[in-house]
């Protein structure tokens, strides 16, 4: 007689190919697949808007991928200690898998749902499907964690190599008869008003499209990774974040597929750069799960004592690329549109925002959190704190970044602004990213008033340095 079944839960794991909970699942028994939508689980940092879309297209995927085993995926709705005690009730299943997650929210959850289904003998088991470490497994001299990425990524490239990719399961075996399943539309993930084109237009979602994306980025990008990285004129990032995030690809895979093509970690390639960033995502997860205050808390205590501004005004006209500044305008529209940003581009708004506005980092974070198909608690929250400079390995805080060298240094011929701010796209290179240094009679041919079709500078970039600093130096008495 085969056992009782074992429900698979996926979460932030919508995969066949190196999924530990399936894997193991599938070497037991039958199995039941099934995702739960639970947002009021994961209050207040339920996925967004962006995100609920690309979920809604990924479990799509994913369901198509199981259904040519011969595998239904089973979707239901509602806090998931009640859904999976339902589940248990309704298959008779014997047995619980997942990968595990690392927010602290979830943490919690999970931890009371092993305690409770463990106690009336249920078996149930967590794997690692996210990380290439444990946040337990990493931790300097003194037994604590690391806040410093170049001593931590170094601790991991010493350590056992990253376990290697498991195949996806052969031979899946079900139960006798499947347990009542939501349709995809009845989770409600996609908009009522559709505002998801430049999404569409921007990517290809699921298992098969991150793995296609890699290999391209592998073949044609990564040799020049180190160079090109920092520049949102060029398509010279992997742009695998969003995969990663929703599991469709594992750090495992990326790093092994890197491994293949032999890449030397001592040496300073392109390859060894791009581990390095996978090597940041790491960080940051270690990071949440050490210090979990930090989703809402500055890890440094003393920037407890910040004296933010409260203005929406200003506010809003970051939110919509409207700050007189064009490449944080570019930026914050290439957000709007395709629900991601580039890296470099993300530090720059995110410096305007809390150095040039002196708005609270929390906002920012908020605003990416619902906007990008990318949203990650822990890069978010350790992205933000970086550039505000509250937290681990932060970035200086007398480093304030000029939007306008910034923007001539790494978008040089204008390609990224005139492709998100088009209505500046006649003006010449030389003004593109100062227009308000430009001669009247240069704006009038490039066919752009200031205030009217394109705004003035919100702030001058000068004097706000001047009084982020002195923001600055009033906390240091808090250190």
């Amino acid at each position: 007689m085969p056992p009782y079944p074992t429900i698979v839960w996926f979460r932030q794991d919508l995969r066949l190919e190196d999924n530990p909970a399936l894997h193991a699942a599938v070497e037991r028994g039958p199995i039941i697949p099934v995702y739960i939508w639970s947002p009021e689980d994961e209050a207040p940092w339920a996925p967004g808007a962006a995100s609920r879309y690309w979920l809604h297209q990924s479990l799509e995927r994913l369901g198509a991928d199981l259904a040519k085993h011969r595998v239904r995926l089973v979707l239901r709705i509602g806090p998931a200690a009640k859904v999976l005690d339902a589940l248990l009730e309704e298959t008779k299943a014997g047995a619980v898998y997942w990968n595990r997650r690392y927010e602290p929210n979830v943490i919690e959850r999970d931890a009371a749902i092993k305690k409770a289904l463990t106690g009336r003998g249920i078996e149930v088991k967590s794997f690692n499907g996210a990380l290439l470490f444990e946040p337990w497994e990493i931790e300097n001299k003194s037994g604590k964690p690391y806040q410093v990425f170049t001593q931590f990524w170094k601790t991991c490239l010493k350590g056992s190599e990253p376990a290697a990719p498991l195949p996806a399961p052969a031979n899946f075996t079900v139960p006798e008869r499947s347990p009542e399943t939501f349709a995809l539309a009845d989770l409600e993930l996609e908009p009522t008003i559709d505002w998801a084109g430049g999404i569409r237009e921007a990517w290809d979602i699921g298992e098969e499209a991150a793995h296609t994306r890699l290999e391209a980025f592998l073949d044609e990008a990564v040799q020049d990774y180190a160079a090109k990285r920092n520049n949102p004129d060029t398509d010279g990032t992997s742009r695998m974040s969003p995969h990663l995030h929703f599991g469709e690809i594992g750090p495992r895979q990326i790093w092994h597929a890197v491994q293949r093509r032999g890449t030397d970690l001592g040496g300073t390639t392109g390859a060894e750069k791009f581990l390095a960033e996978v090597g940041w995502r790491e960080f940051s997860h270690h990071l949440l799960y050490h210090f979990p205050h930090t989703t809402d808390a500055p890890l440094r205590e003393n920037f407890a004592h910040f004296p933010w501004h409260d203005d929406d005004e200003a506010l809003q006209s970051w939110q919509r690329g409207r700050t007189g500044y064009p490449m944080v305008d570019a930026g914050m529209r290439e957000l709007w549109h395709t629900g991601w940003m580039h890296n470099r581009v993300r530090m720059i708004t995110a410096s305007f925002l809390t150095k040039d506005l002196v708005l609270a980092w929390q906002h920012g974070a908020k605003w990416f959190w619902d906007t990008l198909v990318d949203a990650d608690l822990a890069n978010n929250t350790q992205g933000w704190q970086w550039t505000a400079g509250c937290g681990a390995d932060a970035a200086p805080y007398f480093r304030i970044f000029n939007p306008v060298t910034q923007g001539q240094k790494f978008d040089p011929n204008g390609d990224y602004v005139r492709r998100w701010v088009p209505e500046l796209a006649a003006l010449p290179t030389k003004y593109l990213h100062g227009p308000w240094e430009a001669p009247a009679a240069v704006l009038k041919d490039a066919g752009i008033t200031l205030g009217e079709t394109y705004p003035k500078p919100i702030v001058d970039h000068k004097e706000a340095r001047e009084k982020a600093l002195a923001a600055f130096e009033a906390i240091k008495v808090h250190a």
